[in-house]
């Protein structure tokens, strides 16, 4: 595959926000997004643990190695790995209480903090992401495991860093398909689509299409399913601008903003990718099944 989706058109209605993306630590990150009520990643910690508690059943192993594709400062493997919300973390990384201490402080504090805590479950997290500051915070801190500062999108993945992918169960992502296009998922396929082939799981905005990077997965032998009838809040609209141009791109494309985006938020779709004889055995919606 050449060249990924050009998504620039659609990324322009989003409220611009690259300037929280890749400090030393998240507060201004957690400042700005808490906000805009940012809670993306409480809806697919529930989700993601039901697939990482199903990966252990399936494939009969106490750790389940997870990919977190746009990790950013490390928030979905904070959730993940610990008894944790966003509001948790907010509160960890208010600006207004910690704005004396220095980024060598937070880390110093977040690497005990974070160390003490007990963990549920046995994961082992690899964190990408093309901001070097966010990805480094994630590492040192420990909420990953290893954290590579990699833009796919532009940058091939290494040998070395496909033979560590080689081991993923679980590829999830929370935000980045929009940033992120098919071309990422073509240059990750290598990897993660070894035996045993990973589970990949994407929370998608409604404003950009997915069928890209679906094609690109069923060229690998990957079918994708969609949960319906469910939408999850990713976070209220910045401003009556941003709605204005968000609901003109759904509406460009025929997609219904009414009790969504309509009512200021910015709402994702969930995704779950797997090898087809998989889904034949157990769809999703059993898959989740309490």
């Amino acid at each position: 595959m050449q060249s990924g989706s050009d998504f620039s058109g659609i990324n322009e209605a989003k409220h611009r926000m690259d300037h929280i993306y890749d400090h030393c630590d998240p507060r201004l990150y957690c400042s700005t997004l808490e906000d805009l009520n940012y809670s993306i990643p409480d809806s697919a910690k529930l989700i993601c643990q039901a697939l990482i508690e199903q990966l252990r059943e399936v494939r009969n192993r106490d750790t389940v190695h997870v990919v977190d594709l746009g990790c950013s400062y490390g928030i979905n493997a904070a959730l993940l790995r610990y008894d944790l919300s966003m509001e948790d973390l907010y509160a960890r990384w208010d600006m207004d209480h910690r704005a004396e201490d220095s980024c060598r402080e937070i880390i110093r504090s977040d690497q005990e903090f974070f160390e003490n805590m007990h963990q549920d479950g046995k994961l082992e997290i690899i964190g990408i992401d093309p901001a070097r500051n966010a990805v480094n915070f994630a590492e040192e801190t420990g909420l990953v495991d290893t954290g590579l500062a990699v833009d796919l999108e532009s940058e091939p993945v290494s040998e070395p860093v496909e033979d560590g992918l080689a081991s993923t169960d679980l590829l999830m992502s929370t935000g980045c398909v929009g940033y992120v296009t098919e071309k990422s998922f073509e240059r990750l396929m290598p990897a993660v689509s070894r035996e045993p082939p990973a589970w990949i799981a994407n929370f998608v905005l409604r404003i950009f299409p997915y069928q890209p990077i679906q094609d690109c997965l069923a060229s690998w032998g990957y079918e994708t399913e969609k949960l319906e009838d469910r939408t999850f809040l990713q976070r209220r609209m910045a401003s009556p601008d941003e709605q204005e141009k968000v609901i003109r791109q759904l509406r460009d494309r025929n997609i219904d903003p009414s009790g969504q985006e309509a009512d200021g938020n910015l709402v994702a779709e969930f995704f779950l990718s797997r090898p087809t004889e998989e889904v034949q055995q157990q769809p999703l919606h059993q898959l989740l099944q309490p």
